[in-house]
């Protein structure tokens, strides 16, 4: 057992430099190589998509907003310049990496981080004090996700979500739309050119309770 160890130690120093080295590139690239079905992509998303998905937030009128899938957080700093002093931001990924690289690097006390699946986010919001969240994004590859996984997780979401709020997601595939239709009613689509690759967006509308 000792000899396995004193194998793998050089290893894992040379990778935990690396990741060091890399900052949060070399924790989404490992995140990435690790469980590649659920990240989706190795590129976090540009500061294009990003501004353009965030732009249908009616942040006066935001107390929860929630996110699947935040990664290293290229959204989460975005979300929270714009939201108010009042509002909370919780975050719910899989990947333990990601949670801990958040954790230890957004200090803000508006920001949960939660490693749990995006399916429960019912259970999770209300195990932090709320009952409705006003905006949910989500990343996730939907198109590559488990079978039952992308269904189960937009129907959480419209159920979880308050009236009027919307289901942001973006998508390097149009499936995404596919499986918010079931459920929603009224989604708004485009298309961020200036993303690699680029970027299917979709709005996807509660209008009703």
């Amino acid at each position: 057992m000792s000899s396995e160890f004193a194998k793998e130690a050089p290893f894992y120093r040379l990778k935990q430099r690396v990741r060091h080295a890399l900052g949060p590139w070399g924790v989404f690239l490992q995140g990435f190589l690790k469980n590649p079905v659920m990240v989706g992509s190795i590129v976090p998303s540009s500061r294009f998509t990003i501004n353009r998905v965030l732009s249908a937030v009616d942040w006066d009128n935001t107390k929860l907003f929630v996110e699947y899938g935040p990664g290293v957080g290229t959204f989460c700093q975005p979300v929270l310049d714009r939201l108010s002093r009042d509002g909370t931001l919780l975050v719910i990924d899989l990947n333990p990496d990601f949670i801990d690289y958040l954790q230890k690097t957004i200090t803000d006390s508006r920001f949960i981080a939660v490693n749990g699946s995006a399916a429960d986010v019912e259970e999770i919001i209300r195990a932090h004090g709320h009952e409705k969240a006003d905006y949910i994004i989500s990343g996730l590859p939907f198109s590559t996700l488990p079978p039952g996984v992308g269904p189960a997780i937009a129907s959480a979401t419209y159920r979880v979500l308050r009236k009027g709020g919307a289901f942001l997601v973006y998508q390097f595939t149009p499936r995404a739309g596919d499986f918010m239709a079931q459920f929603f009613k009224r989604i708004d689509k485009g298309l961020e050119w200036i993303n690699v690759p680029p970027c299917f967006l979709f709005w996807g509308w509660k209008d009703e309770d």
